[in-house]
């Protein structure tokens, strides 16, 4: 189908805008600083408001080499709760707590689970693998900590979107590799997992749909110290030799992302291990417009999908 018509001005606006020569000397802090700005005007107006939980709490975790926050939202309730670790997106560079905060909300109220958000390091101060790895130290930590915040060990979830979902699938096959913890599901929404950039939608959708081939190039510039890294299983989940054991998962991709092809062909390679993988593709969407509730009634709709699945998840463990 063609671009959601109420996608058009929104991607003709960002275009537009772009068409203005950027400042070839801007150093990655400028550059986030910019795209953080028009994240929080652009973006984040068209999202949900934020709805009240009952507790939101900024945690310290110990990771390799320093300290990262886990921000934990706990919905009203007695417990004790699923957990689900949220990891958010931005090419490995960009994105803060407070920009996927009305997400995680909608989460923790919506499947009813403390949800843990990951503040992990960005690129490129921090290179591969520094991500996948504070993320899976933040889920050692939800797992060792589950009594203190109220949630149950055995129903443990990871997911989250783009960047967030290259990070999610890695967890989880580190999960699997180091002996836990053990996790019931994973979501992983328009998930970048081929750092090669080989699938043929990088080309087809590479141009006028926000995301570009372009900026996916400097995400991974930004995120690899080494090319060679780009097929590391850790980089590239796409890459892992083996599937098998892996978490039930719900991938989504949307119609004219860039990152569409690779995160249909990485379900597919779930489902062909054997692990229970439905495949979601939002026609008329464009990477990141699946958190558009305020102006995409699809987008509404998928918001409703994850909460319904992983409530499904956590209901079949007992």
């Amino acid at each position: 189908m063609p671009l959601d018509p109420a996608l058009q001005p929104i991607v003709d606006l960002i275009n537009e805008q772009r068409a203005a020569p950027a400042d070839p000397n801007a150093t990655p802090e400028e550059m986030r600083a910019i795209a953080h700005a028009g994240m929080e005007v652009g973006f984040l107006a068209m999202s949900d408001d934020p709805v009240d939980v009952a507790s939101i709490v900024d945690r310290v975790v110990p990771v390799d080499g320093g300290v990262i926050t886990v921000r934990v939202y706990t919905p009203f309730g007695d417990g004790p709760f699923p957990g689900y670790l949220y990891i958010h997106g931005g090419g490995f560079w960009l994105g803060t707590l407070d920009h996927f905060d009305p997400v995680c909300r909608a989460i923790c109220l919506g499947a009813q689970c403390v949800v843990a958000s990951v503040d992990y390091r960005l690129a490129p101060e921090y290179k591969f693998p520094t991500a996948p790895e504070d993320c899976y130290a933040a889920l050692q930590w939800l797992a060792a900590n589950a009594s203190e915040l109220n949630v149950d060990p055995n129903k443990l979830a990871v997911g989250g979107g783009s960047a967030g979902g290259n990070l999610a699938a890695v967890v989880a096959l580190m999960a699997r590799d180091r002996g836990g913890p053990p996790l019931v599901f994973q979501i992983l929404e328009i998930p970048v997992v081929d750092l090669t950039m080989s699938h043929p939608s990088i080309t087809e959708n590479g141009e006028g749909y926000v995301l570009t081939k372009d900026g996916m190039v400097q995400c991974v510039s930004f995120y690899l110290a080494d090319p060679a890294d780009t097929t590391h299983p850790y980089a590239s989940p796409f890459f892992a030799d083996d599937l098998s054991g892996l978490p039930p998962a719900l991938v989504v991709t949307a119609e004219f992302d860039p990152l569409r092809d690779e995160g249909e062909a990485y379900g597919k390679r779930l489902q062909e291990a054997g692990v229970a993988t439905e495949i979601v593709r939002m026609e008329g969407h464009i990477h990141g417009s699946l958190g558009f509730t305020k102006v995409l009634p699809s987008a509404v709709e998928h918001k409703q999908r994850v909460n319904d699945t992983l409530v499904a998840a956590y209901g079949q463990v007992h």
